[in-house]
């Protein structure tokens, strides 16, 4: 059974992704700009000036994803959670919003519904916790205990252990 991308029902929680980040991407276009604005009114704000663009490349980066997110016609997207990150990490230009839209997606992301979405959209095939082959094991045999390696726990033979570790020399003590 083969599903078109096109048949594919966006989970609420996607959507909700889509617009906070678009929103999230509105918000720090006029971040940026703000800072811009106000890094020009001081001799120490130009120097650091190349900080206040940060908000604005994550803006733009954002719209442009949330508008794959959102397109009519589905396209073959994963979910940015580099993205989430930067936006959580928006939070040292005081951008409280953006910080609390990043870890929504976070949070979105992990969704089951969210995951198995991108899983049919972009055609690939669930990851399964199992990775091991059916196929017989064509590995060698490992020995219980080679020489001169570490024992294993219920190998250990404690009178062994005595008889090797010797008691320490008795101290001699300086007399006066």
């Amino acid at each position: 059974m083969s599903l078109s991308a096109s048949n594919l029902q966006k989970p609420v929680l996607l959507t909700i992704v889509a617009v906070s980040t678009l929103t999230s991407g509105i918000v720090n276009l006029f971040w940026g700009f703000i800072m811009s604005a106000t890094a020009f009114g001081t001799i120490l704000g130009i120097v650091c000036l190349p900080l206040t663009v940060l908000p604005m490349v994550l803006g733009i980066v954002e719209i442009v994803h949330a508008a794959r997110l959102l397109s009519a016609q589905p396209q073959p997207v994963q979910p940015s959670t580099a993205i989430a990150v930067l936006e959580v990490v928006c939070i040292l230009f005081g951008n409280v919003f953006s910080m609390i839209v990043g870890i929504l997606a976070l949070v979105f992301y992990n969704d089951l519904t969210v995951k198995d979405y991108f899983i049919r959209l972009n055609g690939s095939q669930p990851h399964t916790e199992n990775t091991r082959s059916t196929t017989p094991s064509t590995e060698l045999p490992v020995q219980s205990n080679p020489e001169g390696m570490i024992p294993l726990p219920g190998e250990i033979n404690i009178q062994e252990m005595k008889e090797k570790i010797k008691p320490p020399a008795p101290r001699k003590v300086a007399r006066k």
